[in-house]
């Protein structure tokens, strides 16, 4: 792979729409560490608000250090595609402009990132904590990763333990060396939400090395009324939320599992398998007639495409606890659903 970097270490992608009551802690939270080899891309996706105006500023203001790219309304995908393609740092990180880096954990992410440039072997995936900001709770509840990589060396797959259910990689836990992601071809769908399940799976077979440290880097905020991971916001959203779940699905079955790792396959497979368990749960909570027609179609793709990996979900425990036959299956779904919320604390 060609390798990126020259004198930046980091990129940190802050992809913005409408976003000018919060995104400036984004920012600010990622410049108050004053580490002159980070860039920072903020791409203003369409915004009809301040959001361009505040971006500029910023550009202004911190000239070589923040860089402001206004776009026509692609998305998140499409904004995150945009900070993709000018990124020039060796690493890569998206940053949610509703969201935050803790500035004691950046610094000991970036003295990591700096000697793992000098390493002889390159590290291909640096992950981190994240911590559910979310309002009203005053347990932050964080997804931590020690018992799936031990912390603190370079690691190859076969170093690596299994997940357990409710702990899986997500967007805000990763950092890519920048070459993998613009090698492997990730191409984030436009005008669609929960794109960043493809930015987790799409380039993980690349990752031959990873590096996990154990700091609590990236602040996840939970409680505006409109975010895309709200409840009610996904099921009004659930067509969307579906192209992503068949995105994965053709993702697992494309993936040539015998010329990767079979930990790899198993990461796949486990994100799969959540999101499909969020897919089904979704359209149960919707209710009406189309909505459970919808999840039908869903699981008689999976056994059309892949007649084994629809075996492996059927007889998996989130798999029979989405199938429950008739309402009152349903309802046991939804209650042992809320259960889960409660103990792992997802929205």
């Amino acid at each position: 792979m060609s390798e990126l970097g020259g004198g930046c270490t980091l990129s940190v992608v802050i992809p913005c729409y409408n976003s000018e009551k919060y995104m400036a802690k984004a920012v600010v939270s990622v410049l108050q560490g004053g580490h002159a080899d980070i860039e920072i891309l903020i791409v203003d996706d369409g915004s009809s608000d301040r959001t361009g105006e505040i971006a500029k500023q910023f550009a202004f203001e911190y000239s070589g250090r923040v860089f402001a790219f206004h776009q026509p309304n692609l998305g998140h995908g499409g904004a995150v595609n945009t900070g993709i393609a000018e990124a020039k740092g060796r690493y890569l990180k998206v940053l949610d402009s509703d969201d935050w880096f803790n500035p004691e954990a950046l610094d000991r992410v970036m003295s990591t990132l700096r000697r793992l440039a000098e390493a002889t072997l390159p590290v291909d995936l640096l992950v981190t904590n994240y911590v559910y900001e979310k309002d009203g709770v005053r347990h932050k509840r964080k997804m931590r990763y020690a018992n799936v990589l031990p912390a603190g060396r370079i690691l190859t797959w076969k170093d690596t333990g299994s997940f357990r259910y409710g702990q899986y990689l997500m967007m805000h836990s990763l950092i890519y060396r920048t070459c993998v992601v613009k090698e492997c071809g990730l191409k984030l769908p436009e005008h669609t939400f929960y794109v960043d399940n493809l930015f987790v799976t799409v380039p993980l077979p690349y990752v031959k090395t990873l590096f996990y440290l154990n700091v609590d880097l990236y602040r996840y905020y939970i409680g505006r009324s409109e975010q895309s991971i709200n409840e009610a916001v996904m099921i009004r959203r659930i067509d969307q939320q579906l192209e992503i779940n068949k995105l994965l699905l053709d993702n697992l079955v494309s993936v040539q599992v015998e010329a990767i790792s079979y930990k790899i396959s198993q990461a796949l497979y486990h994100h799969f398998e959540i999101v499909t368990s969020i897919s089904s749960i979704l359209l149960i909570k919707a209710g009406d007639d189309g909505s459970l027609e919808k999840k039908q179609a869903l699981w008689r793709l999976f056994k059309q495409k892949s007649p084994l990996l629809y075996r492996r979900l059927r007889r998996g425990i989130p798999g029979i606890l989405v199938n429950l036959p008739g309402p009152i299956g349903r309802l046991i779904s939804v209650s042992i659903y809320r259960f889960a919320q409660g103990i792992f604390g997802f929205n």
